[in-house]
C-alpha cells in the first residue's frame, strides 16, 4: 500500500516538514521545496514515498529530491570519532530529468546535512526550458537555507537551557555560601541580560528557577538575539563563578 494506511500501520511516526520555501508560480507550473529530516538513505527514501503519496496523493506532481546523511560505516559503533561515520548522498530526478543532481549540488553548497530536500512541481502544461532548473534551484536554495538557520536557532537553544541550568547550580551553591555567612552577602549582581543573579539571599538552598521560554526567538528564527543571550548567560556565570570564589575566600572579590 502507498498511501495513508502503510504509515497508519508502522510503528514510525509519519516524517514531519521541518521548512518550506516560496512557490514559484510560472506560465501556469508551480514550484515548491520542502525539508524534512534524515539520518539514513532509507529515511530518505522513505520520506520521499510518503511526500509523493501521503502529502500530495492524488495529485499529478513531479516529486523531485535529494539527499545528503551522515551514516556509520559499516562495523563501527560511533565511538571512534569523525572516523566511524561517512556522508552517503543520492537523488532522484522524480520524472523531471536532469533535476535532481541539480537539487543536491544546491545541497552540497549550503552545506545541507541530514536531511532531504524536495522539489515539488506542478506541470501548467507549457514547457519551460532551462527556466525550470532555475526555479528548482531557487526554491532548493530558499529552503535550505531556511534549514540551515533553524538547525543553528536549535542548537543556539540547547546552549542556552545547558547554560541556564549551570546558572541555576551556581545561585543555588552561592546562596548557600550567602545564607552561611550571614546578613551582609551580596546584593543584586546581574547577569547582564536583566535576570538577578541573587537580588536578595534565600532562606533556603536550593533556588528554584522557571525554565525560560524561547519560543519567541525560534519562531524569529533571530539568531542575533540567541547569541546575545549566550553571551549574556556565560557572562552572568562568570559573575556568580567569581562571587562564589569571594565567600570560598572569606570575602568579596
Amino acid at each position: 500500500m502507498s498511501n495513508l494506511d502503510t504509515f497508519v500501520q508502522s510503528s514510525r511516526p509519519p516524517p514531519v516538514i521541518v521548512t518550506t520555501s516560496q512557490e514559484i508560480r510560472d506560465r501556469g507550473s508551480i514550484f515548491v521545496a520542502s525539508v524534512y529530516r534524515a539520518t539514513s538513505i532509507e529515511d530518505a527514501k522513505a520520506t520521499v514515498r510518503y511526500h509523493k503519496n501521503v502529502v500530495h496523493a492524488g495529485k499529478e506532481v513531479y516529486e523531485i529530491s535529494a539527499w545528503r546523511c551522515m551514516v556509520l560505516k559499516s562495523g563501527r559503533t560511533g565511538l571512534g570519532g569523525p572516523d566511524d561515520f561517512e556522508l552517503r548522498t543520492g537523488f532522484d530526478d522524480g520524472g523531471e530529468q536532469w533535476a535532481g543532481s541539480k537539487v543536491l549540488k544546491i545541497m552540497q553548497a549550503e552545506g545541507t546535512l541530514d536531511a532531504v530536500v524536495i522539489v515539488s512541481r506542478w506541470f501548467g502544461g507549457t514547457l519551460l526550458g532551462p527556466a525550470r532548473f532555475k526555479h528548482i534551484e531557487t526554491c532548493a536554495g530558499e529552503a535550505c537555507h531556511k534549514f540551515r538557520k533553524i538547525e543553528e536557532m536549535e542548537e543556539c537553544i540547547q546552549t542556552l537551557a545547558t547554560l541556564d541550568d549551570l546558572l541555576v547550580t551556581l545561585r543555588t551553591e552561592l546562596n548557600a555560601l550567602t545564607s552561611d555567612a550571614g546578613p551582609g552577602g551580596t546584593n543584586g549582581e546581574t547577569a547582564g541580560d536583566g535576570d538577578s543573579i541573587l537580588a536578595t539571599p534565600e532562606p533556603r538552598s536550593t533556588i528554584i528557577s522557571k525554565p525560560h521560554d524561547y519560543s519567541g526567538i525560534r519562531n524569529t528564527l533571530d539568531l542575533t538575539k540567541a547569541r546575545r543571550l549566550i553571551h549574556a548567560r556565560e557572562s552572568a556565570i562568570r559573575s556568580v563563578k567569581t562571587l562564589i570564589a569571594g565567600r570560598e575566600n572569606g570575602g568579596q572579590m
